[in-house]
């Protein structure tokens, strides 16, 4: 990966040390942008082989409307889906809003009352929370509707198969949970190997368990995903990795087909399920943005690494390190100090290509339990797969950087941060 870097002075006049920081982490972790590039092309590869295998022509990005009936862009796009994520169907569509609304279509389309949910990634992401119920929220939860719930916390950054064993083998479980990203929290994001040695050991003991997985911030991070080793369903967001930055909204579902069909039932109306759902003339950007979300993920994780290598070298504690196996996109710095945090948010969305202008301020953001505060100048908003960092203005004040277009928006965001750090 090279970089102008008489470019990046000239326009951003950043000092000379500054700089040799930047040179030098470069310089640092060209082997492991290598890795990242052959990914990429295992990924993007496949990605395009799924166009030619379903014969993806231009009629396939015309706009239907009102039902949808026999939208037949939307259909291909979930056989193409289907052949990536390597599962039996899939569920895409511009109806969802969010990675979080996704899951919970996942998860109540397929529990019912009386169904045991267990959660073996310890508590779930902030929002998720309120869809089970364990965390307030407003009425509807999976809690208020019967389902049970329990949890089991990682073990070392790995599953703890004693407890998981006991409670598999001492009641009926009908679905484990699996949030393959960190989250707001500083553990581990989990691997494709440890989803698929769990999953083989959760079906060893107990067959007809459900295996679901939360594959936010994961897509196209490793050459195979959960559904190709063995997971039942996964969900997630395409105004993250596999919207490619492009597509505006959308989420989708995939794994087996019966279940699958059953999201589509809880998502559209019992017997129409995936028959309706007009397309609205986005076939195009879900399209498209799948093409380019290999190499836009694989940009994400050079700026990943590029910040937890420069970052870690001025003191900061980060998660995953420089050189650790990556599972997501998702990199944490840790500041232990409020104002170090917000400014750290701010100077990134200096860098970022909209809105650089603004200075983001900790809000109340719906579905949190703490203020946040949230660096996003892209062109969609919400978006993690265009340069980001959000962070719950909570100890031990950790910022969660995702995301890029380019290395070189991510490098001069970082730069920009590490400037409003110093200026305190």
């Amino acid at each position: 990966m090279e970089i102008d870097f008489e470019a990046l002075k000239k326009f951003y006049n950043f000092d000379m040390e500054l700089i040799a920081l930047a040179q030098q982490a470069i310089e640092n972790v060209k082997e492991i942008f290598e890795k990242i590039d052959r990914v990429k092309s295992h990924n993007q590869l496949k990605i395009l082989n799924a166009f030619h295998k379903n014969k993806l022509s231009y009629t396939h990005l015309n706009k239907t409307d009102g039902y949808g009936y026999s939208d037949s862009g939307r259909d291909v796009i979930e056989r193409i889906y289907s052949d990536v994520f390597g599962c039996e169907d899939s569920l895409v569509r511009i109806q969802f809003i969010s990675g979080t609304q996704a899951i919970s279509t996942m998860l109540f389309g397929i529990l019912r009352p009386g169904d045991l949910l267990l959660s073996i990634c310890g508590k779930p992401y902030d929002t998720l929370q309120k869809v089970i119920g364990i965390k307030g929220g407003g009425c509807g939860s999976l809690l208020e509707f019967g389902v049970r719930y329990e949890e089991v916390e990682l073990k070392e950054d790995n599953f703890d198969y004693d407890k998981i064993e006991n409670l598999l083998k001492r009641q009926k479980v009908k679905a484990v949970f699996i949030q393959r990203s960190r989250g707001y929290s500083l553990r581990g994001s989990v691997s494709i190997e440890k989803i698929k040695q769990i999953t083989q050991f959760i079906k060893d003991i107990s067959q007809d368990t459900i295996v679901m997985v939360d594959n936010c911030y994961g897509e196209f991070v490793e050459e195979k995903e959960p559904t190709e080793v063995g997971a039942d369903l996964i969900a997630g967001s395409l105004i993250k990795n596999p919207g490619g930055t492009i597509a505006s909204c959308g989420g989708y579902i995939a794994g087996r087909k019966d279940l699958v069909e059953m999201c589509a039932d809880r998502l559209n109306t019992p017997g129409m399920g995936k028959e309706v759902g007009p397309s609205l003339g986005f076939n195009k950007e879900i399209l498209q943005g799948l093409l380019f979300a290999p190499h836009i993920v694989s940009e994400s994780l050079k700026v990943a690494v590029f910040a937890a290598y420069i970052m870690e070298k001025m003191g900061y504690e980060v998660f995953p390190r420089y050189d650790e196996h990556r599972t997501d996109i998702i990199q944490s710095i840790v500041f232990n100090n409020e104002e170090k945090l917000i400014r750290f948010c701010q100077g990134i969305q200096k860098g970022c290509p909209v809105d650089s202008n603004v200075l983001p301020e900790p809000w109340d953001m719906p579905g949190y339990s703490h203020k946040v505060i949230m660096a996003a100048g892209g062109f969609v908003q919400g978006t993690s797969l265009e340069l980001s960092c959000d962070a719950p203005v909570r100890e031990p004040f950790v910022a969660y950087l995702q995301g890029s277009s380019s290395f070189e928006i991510g490098v001069v965001g970082i730069l920009k941060a590490i400037e409003m750090i110093r200026r305190m």
